[in-house]
């Protein structure tokens, strides 16, 4: 993987680059068919102790086939920090990864993947848990894993005018 240009705003602490994908709500990922790129946004949980990131779709659909045929992703998290305006700048903090997807149908997995994404999304995640987490709704449930492979990160935190 080629390095970043601009190694000020690069991210070296890894510890750094998991909280940026456990405080994000979305993640991007971006996935090819036929040499044709394909991206979608998802809502996700990611697990520490699997170094993986959890997301839940539909059975079926243009994602799913893809992945099913070419597993492999690369996505990113942002934590936007906004427009520095006047400056013609913008402040964030992101994390890329590389990994492969698997969809999950053990209900053990399932049923830990959602508490992961219920967790990290919900305000009050015990009464969504309690209201929601089923056993239907377990089994009901589509649930892709991203096994991460890889992570960098970027960042600016501060304008920088460069004339």
């Amino acid at each position: 993987m080629k390095g970043i240009r601009r190694k000020e705003k690069a991210i070296e602490s890894k510890e750094e680059m998991i909280a940026i994908l456990e405080k994000s709500k979305y993640i991007t990922i971006a996935m090819c068919q036929d040499n044709v790129p394909y991206l979608v946004t998802l809502s996700h949980g990611y697990d520490r102790k699997k170094n993986c990131i959890y997301f839940h779709c539909a059975r079926e659909g243009k994602k799913v086939d893809i992945l099913t045929k070419q597993n492999t992703i690369w996505g990113q998290a942002i934590e936007d920090h906004g427009y520095a305006v006047g400056a013609c700048d913008h402040l964030y903090a992101t994390t890329q990864f590389k990994g492969k997807v698997t969809f999950i149908e053990e209900v053990k997995e399932k049923e830990d993947a959602l508490r992961i994404m219920i967790n990290s999304l919900e305000p009050h995640p015990q009464s969504v848990i309690e209201e929601q987490l089923t056993e239907k709704s377990i089994q009901r449930v589509h649930i892709g894993r991203i096994d991460i492979d890889c992570m960098s990160g970027k960042k600016a935190k501060k304008v920088i005018i460069q004339l």
